[in-house]
């Protein structure tokens, strides 16, 4: 049985972390995360992608510490770089991606939704950081996204404290953007990724591109990039299409081009 399931609908792409009991991440499904993300961003008919979990307990438990027991500098080498491998990739994926939280999110499980745009999660739904209850640290992103997120106070606590966190306390610190009933995150953000693609997909990613620039470099610096890539967008046919369509009051037709 497949553990990471790649489904289309229109132009949303929805993957499905199917490794029961926990969904948990092996070198495998990290390896077909980060291929599925790339082929997914050369598909031009692709304007958003949906994370979600198998099953109505576990989002993801993250990796399995069987593969950590005996000490193995190898194995976390390669571990540790599939991680950043595959997450790095979904943060770098053009288009909008959504996680749907649909119950446990420990570790490199937190860590994946992390690295997408936008977190969905159901109300039951626990997250946490723990690796440092193991002797480890957060490999994949988890001590840079947090922080950023949720500012250097509550990631301390989170990943120095091991504090666990519900859908409520996510939502009143910025980890998650909206709390939903039980069953319900697939649906909203499946939702939230249908009005994603009603945006014009080359603006969405130049958008994208500007407020993560933000992470990285100066507001002075990013101002001047932000018109930099307005003026390209008029090199596109969407660009044309927005402006025709609004004009004559009717829905665009994108080709993502």
């Amino acid at each position: 049985m497949a553990q990471l399931k790649l489904e289309k609908r229109g132009h949303t792409a929805l993957i499905t972390i199917a490794n029961p009991p926990a969904n948990t991440w092996t070198f495998e499904t990290l390896t077909q995360l980060r291929d599925a993300v790339k082929s997914l961003d050369e598909d031009k008919n692709i304007y958003a992608l949906v994370i979600t979990g198998e099953g109505d307990k576990f989002f993801s438990a993250g990796a399995d510490l069987k593969l950590f027991a005996d000490g193995d500098k190898a194995v976390a080498s390669d571990m540790s770089r599939m991680f950043g491998e595959a997450f790095e990739t979904l943060t770098a994926f053009s288009g909008v991606s959504i996680a749907a939280i649909n119950g446990f999110a420990m570790g490199g499980g937190l860590e994946v939704a992390l690295a997408c745009d936008i977190r969905i999660a159901e109300q039951q739904t626990v997250m946490a950081l723990p690796e440092a209850k193991v002797g480890l640290l957060p490999c994949a992103g988890g001590t840079q996204n947090l922080a950023w997120l949720v500012g250097e106070g509550w990631a301390k606590r989170m990943i120095l404290c091991g504090e666990r966190v519900n859908a409520e306390k996510a939502l009143q610190i910025g980890l998650i953007e909206e709390m939903v009933a039980t069953g319900a995150a697939l649906d909203t953000a499946l939702e939230l990724a249908e009005k994603a693609a009603e945006q014009s997909p080359p603006a969405v990613s130049a958008c994208k591109l500007l407020i993560q620039q933000a992470r990285s470099g100066t507001m002075h610096s990013a101002l001047a990039l932000e018109r930099e890539r307005f003026v390209g967008l008029f090199d596109t046919k969407d660009q044309v299409e927005g402006v025709t369509a609004f004009l004559e009051k009717r829905k665009p037709n994108w080709i993502n081009g």
